[in-house]
């Protein structure tokens, strides 16, 4: 699938996926909710609203209020890929976000996944 299919693609067609995913694994929707409300600066009813208008990958990201700047502090694989090294910005949030479910669904502290001071 390219960049631009994927940022075309409905946040709220894939939040049910990430619920599912954690909820799998015993976390809830409210911790994939925290992550990310986290990531994004979304409040709970901002994040509610951006699910109901079905907005696309690039433009939940583009209103999102304030994309957390510890972001930088996500590292690892998805798909095969080093999330640190994606240079499309908008592709490395997208990445960034399915690391962090990735984390929860494997068990992680909310803390570590959040990088919470005196994580390393």
């Amino acid at each position: 699938m390219t960049n631009e299919k994927v940022f075309a693609m409905s946040f709220a067609s894939v939040y049910p996926h990430y619920v599912k995913k954690a909820e799998r694994k015993g976390r809830t929707k409210e911790e994939v909710d925290e992550i990310i409300r986290w990531l994004t600066g979304y409040t709970k009813v901002g994040l509610a609203k951006q699910i109901e208008k079905r907005f696309t990958f690039r433009e939940f990201f583009d209103k999102a209020p304030k994309y957390n700047p510890n972001a930088i502090l996500i590292t690892g694989v998805v798909c095969g890929i080093r999330v640190e090294n994606i240079e499309d910005p908008l592709m490395q949030k997208i990445r960034y976000l399915d690391k962090l479910i990735d984390e929860l669904a494997k068990g992680k502290k909310m803390e570590k996944i959040l990088r919470s001071a005196g994580w390393s």
